[in-house]
């Protein structure tokens, strides 16, 4: 799930029975769940919903300077960064020698910029200086391996342990495409004068990068020209994204030995010895073109340039660990693709850095904290009335034979259901963490994390991890484990809250859990079974009208223009776009057996059926800079929020009637044009 208003740019990123009421004795009705006063009423609900639920909010918070987008999930995430930073500054002025003494420590490190500032660039040097010594393309091979393996990234080779997808019970390794900097392929490769214009600007960016190191400014201009040709030529080989959501194309199993036939220069079980990947024989392998290419320019490039590679990668990477010379001009360029005008606070960077490196640790804190056991407990009896309101949807749909009715009953069933936060915390004992060495905390972390995901190979799939840390401000569905995951940083208004009436939570996160589960029905989802293998089980005549009617969703999105003259890439968003329209409608149908829905009293002047959309539509709200809005356009499988609060809604007959939508709306769709799939 996952920035303006001054500019004349507004996007949007991002069976209930159950009873709200809340839990102590708060009054909810001195609280306004869905407020008037940010709401545009001057524009009418069938013409534009978003505006009309969010205009007047839109108006009145542009996006903070330190920030790209601001919306309602980047205020809650700024929430819990607030929380994430006094339980930090706590554990690093707590002298008691405990397990979350590591994550005081280190951001005790990062916070130290004194100490940082005064090591400038001594921190990589002496790798920038082993990259300079390379002589033979073997060497830099052997190189890339070593940086993997010793918590830096390994640029040019993209691999990874995760599970097979025709296999989830094994873990398997996947070499993916990767290598380049830029978001996207498309950044290299269009000739539009706004990628034109960012080529020039990262050419000037990575030479004043190499400048900081002491090379010279004639040096760092050429520098910046083989770092530019080689991710060309990387990104010309990539396939486009919308390709990389094939699931059957990007599915390409080699023996070692095959794959190692493709590429005379690459010996690639040689390789995975070296990662230390053993105990397979086989890779998954997403673009074998990528790696034949990799092959060719390994053949063709010279070594020097592939030092400069290297020692680019290596900078970039590091940057935001070094002095503020190297982070300040890191930045810089960040605000040619993002627009951000401020860099964010250390402390919040810091905080995000050990989220994402010893986030579990960072997460045990959190939910100690902030989280409760009866949250966890409501949450999931939600998770599973929508879970039967979704099998009462299955049960009438008239465009699905029986047989693939039971499949797909199966899978619901199966549904593994991860709330809050996981059962059993990772072990951070064996990283060692040094108050005084802010980059090593971070190299030993990296390394850590990769070891850890190694040493699966060869071991049962371990169903219990978790892909978020609790704090986080989202949720998911994994195919390979048919799995739901909604993490606690999400279960807190504007989606949740103990005290709103069911119209808002359901509009709020019931509509996420829908969503959630409609993943498992997606293009893409749909085509992976009970256990999650990814295998066929609907009929032949089911899969076609499914794709008919998904293409009615393509066509639909497809038509939303955002920036200039820039559309949503309705193909690229399909799997959210699809999530969207099945989450809001599961959701709806469970509101409707409340007794909110079936007594139909008013709340602040408001039906319950249009304070369940109202909710929805706020959940999105936000606005983007222009920078990252084009930035995501590219990138990112989310419509942009407009879209989102829009496009669902405009194929739902129960939002006609709440808001009394006709002919003549912007927004009206007959009803044979309005799209009905679960």
């Amino acid at each position: 799930m996952n920035r303006k208003c001054r500019l004349g740019i507004i996007i949007l990123t991002a069976v209930f029975l159950v009873s709200f009421s809340p839990p102590g004795g708060k009054d909810k009705k001195t609280r306004k769940f869905i407020d008037p006063a940010n709401m545009d009423l001057s524009v009418k609900p069938g013409d534009n919903f978003f505006l009309y639920a969010n205009g007047a909010w839109v108006k009145k918070n542009p996006v903070p300077a330190s920030k790209t987008r601001w919306g309602s999930f980047d205020q809650l995430i700024e929430d819990n960064s607030g929380r994430l930073h006094l339980l930090l500054e706590e554990a690093a002025h707590n002298p008691a020698d405990n397990k979350f003494k590591k994550v005081g420590d280190y951001y005790a490190s990062g916070l130290d910029s004194a100490a940082i500032e005064k090591l400038g660039y001594e921190p990589i040097k002496a790798d920038m200086e082993r990259i300079n010594s390379l002589t033979s393309i073997q060497e830099v091979v052997n190189e890339m391996t070593y940086e993997k393996t010793n918590g830096m990234t390994g640029s040019l080779i993209s691999i990874n342990i995760s599970q097979d997808k025709k296999n989830v019970s094994k873990y398997i390794p996947q070499i993916g495409q990767g290598g380049i900097t830029l978001p996207d392929r498309d950044y290299y490769l269009k000739g539009d004068a706004r990628n034109s214009k960012t080529r020039t600007e990262f050419l000037m960016h990575i030479a004043n990068m190499f400048r900081l190191t002491g090379v010279s400014a004639a040096d760092a201009a050429k520098k910046a020209e083989a770092v530019m040709r080689i991710e060309t030529a990387l990104a010309k080989a990539q396939l486009p994204r919308v390709e990389m959501r094939d699931q059957y194309k990007t599915y390409n199993k080699f023996a070692w030995k095959d794959l190692s036939a493709t590429t005379p220069l690459l010996d690639w079980k040689n390789i995975a010895e070296k990662l230390a990947i053993t105990g397979t024989d086989s890779v998954i392998v997403s673009n074998p073109s990528f790696v034949k290419l990799i092959d060719l320019l390994l053949g063709v490039v010279p070594v020097e340039d592939w030092k400069t590679y290297l020692q680019w990668h290596l900078l970039n990477d590091e940057a935001p660990y070094l002095s503020s010379a190297f982070e300040k001009e890191n930045f810089n360029f960040n605000r040619v693709l993002s627009g951000q005008k401020e860099i964010q606070p250390r402390w919040q960077r810091i905080s995000s850095q050990i989220d994402n490196s010893m986030g579990e640790l960072l997460g045990e804190l959190y939910v100690n904290k902030y989280f409760t056991a009866e949250a966890k407990k409501r949450m999931l009896d939600l998770v599973n009335n929508l879970q039967q309101t979704f099998a009462d949807r299955i049960k009438r749909l008239d465009w699905m034979s029986d047989e693939t009715k039971q499949k797909a009953f199966e899978k619901l069933n199966a549904f593994t259901k991860k709330i809050g936060y996981t059962d059993k915390w990772r072990d951070y004992s064996s990283v060692r963490v040094d108050r005084n060495d802010y980059i090593g905390n971070h190299r030993r972390a990296a390394k850590w994390a990769y070891d850890d995901m190694v040493s699966r190979l060869g071991k049962p799939v371990d169903k219990t991890r978790w892909g978020f840390t609790p704090p986080t401000v989202n949720a998911s569905y994994n195919a390979t484990n048919n799995e739901i995951t909604f993490p606690a940083g999400i279960l807190q208004f504007p989606f949740f809250d103990f005290d709103a009436d069911d119209a808002v939570n359901y509009g709020g996160i019931g509509a996420v859990i829908g969503h959630e589960m409609t993943h498992g029905f997606d293009d893409q989802g749909r085509q992976s079974g009970a256990d999650g293998n990814l295998t066929e089980w609907w009929t032949k005549p089911d899969a076609d009208k499914f794709k008919s009617k998904a293409d009615e969703v393509v066509n639909q999105y497809n038509a939303f223009t955002i920036l200039d003259t820039i559309h949503v890439n309705g193909r690229l968003t399909l799997g959210e776009n699809l999530a969207d329209l099945g989450g809001v409608n599961i959701a709806y149908e469970a509101f409707t057996k409340t007794n909110q829905f079936k007594e139909g009293k008013k709340i602040d002047g408001f039906t319950p059926a249009q304070r369940f959309f109202l909710s929805y539509a706020q959940i999105w709200r936000s606005v983007i800079l222009p920078e990252e809005a084009a930035k995501r356009i590219l990138t990112d499988p989310h419509s942009p929020g407009m879209a989102r609060a829009n496009g669902p809604v405009s194929n739902i007959d129960a939002w006609y009637e709440a808001f009394n939508v006709q002919p003549g709306d912007k927004m009206y769709k007959p009803k044979e044009q309005r799209t009905r799939i679960w």
